[in-house]
């Protein structure tokens, strides 16, 4: 059994997550041959770095991250730190020969993801990026039917990401609510993965128009090291202000003659977690909500040609439930409507990164995956400068 040592660097709740993810390889892939290693995990909370080393059985912690990058039994790192870091680690851990899985949206902008993308290629190693929502098994069964040509031409494709994280002015100010630090507010948390999901299911989007709003524009300040951007401060904490976009929508043609509507909103009521996409075709459509992960919508008319006959009283969505027969779900349930949930892709992400490293497989989504999301995101903010439309350059 091939063994690959893990570092983990930032130990909030993704670093958390990739922890758990990691472990489960072991027993869940069991099958796979493939083992791993908790090596080290850093914070620079010396306090968080401890207890996770405790709770997740990591052999080491540190404060200094550049300790993972340089240990020498770590093969891959996760980096869970805020955006600001992004760069500046990633380049470290690639010119150290380790495999890197980097949250997206990778970097502040454009030109920092361009830099990780570089550093990747000249240090010839593996990278991932955390767009997790590709692994849901229905997800990969909508591109399969999407790619074998059961949808027809694509025409239309709408997706979404609603949440309500935000939604109560006294959510702390966490890094995600400062340029500085995150780079674009729901353009980067968001919308990075409403666009990652539009290229794997529609293809590349080659222009776009784009609109920006910030609704609540100042927060409590929150207490250095603890809390995340779910915590909520009180009225009568010191407040700072809010430097980027609570909301994002964009207008987008895509090289295959498609055409998109994306939106992302971090401070809408009602959606909890609405991270949705219609994929619409010339001869059926697809429908698919992270908050009901494990079902699909499908429409595929029984008879094509039956424009101008009656109407089938049939005819309509199909609600189909994941099961074994789709994509990575008999490695967590033996039977059909037994629900997975998001660490489960977080494990699968894990997982196929490990597995594609031991077999020398290109592993996407990659960072070059990321740029092209970077590529769209810059050209939005272009478009928010000049009020119209932007060609995205493509990678």
């Amino acid at each position: 059994m091939t063994s690959y040592g893990i570092g983990v660097i930032g130990m909030g709740w993704m670093g958390e997550t990739h922890s758990r993810a990691f472990r489960q390889i072991p027993e869940r892939f069991w099958r796979s041959g493939l083992d791993v290693r908790l090596v080290v995990c850093a914070d620079e909370d010396a306090d968080r770095a401890e207890q996770s080393r405790q709770r997740f059985g990591f052999a080491a912690c540190a404060t200094d991250w550049s300790e993972v990058a340089a240990h020498p039994e770590v093969d891959i790192v996760t980096i869970a730190v805020p955006n600001q870091l992004h760069r500046t680690v990633a380049e470290a851990v690639a010119a150290a020969g380790k495999h890197l899985l980097c949250e997206k949206p990778v970097g502040l902008g454009v030109e920092d993801t361009r830099a990780i993308a570089t550093a990747v290629s000249q240090a010839s190693v593996q990278s991932c990026v955390g767009f997790n929502y590709r692994w849901a098994p229905l997800v990969q069964y909508a591109r399969q039917l999407q790619q074998s040509g059961v949808l027809g031409r694509l025409t239309h494709f709408r997706g979404r990401f609603f949440s309500m994280y935000g939604h109560n002015p006294l959510s702390q100010l966490s890094w995600r609510f400062e340029r500085d630090k995150a780079g674009y507010g729901s353009l980067g948390d968001l919308m990075s993965h409403v666009l990652d999901m539009s290229n794997f299911l529609a293809g590349p989007v080659v222009r776009l128009c784009s609109m920006r709003h910030t609704f609540v524009p100042s927060r409590p300040l929150p207490v250095p090291g603890k809390g995340t951007h779910f915590t909520l401060g009180s009225a009568e904490d010191a407040a700072g202000p809010v430097t980027n976009e609570d909301f994002v929508a964009v207008m987008a043609e895509y090289a295959s003659g498609a055409r998109g509507v994306l939106e992302a909103c971090r401070v809408i009521y009602g959606p909890k977690c609405e991270f949705a996409f219609d994929l619409h075709g010339d001869r059926g459509a697809v429908r698919w909500d992270f908050e009901r992960m494990n079902e699909l919508e499908i429409y595929r008319p029984a008879d094509k040609n039956a424009i101008g006959r009656e109407p089938d009283p049939h005819d309509g969505y199909a609600r189909v439930l994941a099961g074994p027969e789709h994509p990575d779900f008999a490695w967590f349930q033996p039977g059909t409507g037994i629900a997975l949930g998001y660490d489960d892709l977080k494990a699968l992400e894990a997982f196929h990164f490990v597995r594609n490293i031991h077999k020398g497989i290109p592993h996407t989504p990659s960072v070059q995956d990321a740029l092209r999301v970077a590529e769209a995101q810059h050209a939005a903010s272009q478009s928010w400068a000049t009020g119209g439309w932007v060609d995205v350059p493509q990678v």
